[in-house]
């Protein structure tokens, strides 16, 4: 099980405009939704939205993974997003998050979702490659790196 089993290239924005936690939230989405047709927008807003009141799904180093279930998907989705000035995500070391992996289950998956969520943390992990995707030029070189690094794993 890897990340780029569920992670489609274009399912990746390089540049995030947003200037918000649920800016962020809204744009990974559309990122999601695009490349999904059969997702409701809405929906996978509102339970984005409802496991950040839980508790913010910032992790430190410049991360955050937000995640959510949904009905009526059959498999794993994933979006990643990049912003090169940070957003403020009440992330644990308080300070900006500038990678972002969202994560959208099917509501009945628990060990994929955790393995997933285990595996974009233990990528994610290494500074070398955070700064690897912060530099990287393009969508596309973010998904060789995504691909790359996994493969070190």
């Amino acid at each position: 099980m890897k990340i780029a089993d569920f992670l489609n290239a274009s399912a990746i924005a390089d540049d995030l405009k947003a200037k918000g936690k649920n800016d962020v939230l809204a744009e990974l989405t559309d990122t999601i939704v695009h490349t999904d047709k059969s997702l409701d927008r809405d929906e996978v807003m509102r339970v984005l939205l409802e496991r950040e009141k839980l508790g913010s799904t910032g992790i430190g180093d410049g991360v955050a993974i937000p995640h959510g279930k949904l009905k009526n998907i059959s498999n794993l989705l994933i979006s990643f997003g990049r912003s090169r000035d940070g957003v403020d995500f009440d992330s644990m070391d308080g300070k900006p998050a500038h990678l972002f992996f969202l994560l959208i289950a099917p509501e009945e998956s628990v060990g994929i979702h955790l393995k997933t969520l285990a595996r974009i943390s233990k990528l994610l992990k290494n500074p070398q490659v955070r700064q690897r995707l912060l530099q990287a030029d393009s969508a596309g070189d973010i998904y060789s790196i995504i691909i790359e690094e996994e493969e070190k794993l």
